[in-house]
């Protein structure tokens, strides 16, 4: 079993950046790969990046890459997703997950590979 708690969302102008952390507790999150999450308004919960349990993989959605970047501290328990040049259609709530996969290379994609979720953090990109 693991808690997870984010935080570091908030208002921000377009462009500007943003590092979200997804403190957890319980378990080491070495056991576990880890995911962010999104969900906006009238839409699914999507994915946006993620970190293999071994910490040497990551995956990103397209439209993310190169702007954000996932990474984590074992020894904080704390993984983070930092933002940069936020797009106003990047608003929504943000979700960290965690997921157990025998691979440690493995970052899984789809919300039904994760075991544990988080509350979520509200990130709002204005224009």
């Amino acid at each position: 079993q693991v808690q997870l708690v984010e935080s570091g969302g908030g208002l921000i102008q377009a462009g500007g950046s943003l590092r979200l952390s997804c403190a957890a507790s319980g378990r080491l999150l070495g056991n576990y790969a880890m995911g962010w999450f999104r969900l906006a308004p009238g839409k699914e919960r999507e994915f946006v990046a993620g970190i293999s349990r071994g910490g040497d993989t990551t995956r990103y959605r397209d439209s993310v890459k190169g702007r954000f970047t996932i990474s984590r501290d074992t020894v904080k328990n704390t993984v983070y997703l930092q933002m940069n040049s936020l797009k106003p259609e990047d608003t929504a709530d943000y979700y960290c997950a965690a997921g157990f996969l025998l691979s440690a290379a493995v970052v899984p994609l789809t919300p039904s590979e994760y075991d544990f979720w988080g509350q979520g953090t509200q990130v709002t990109v204005s224009s």
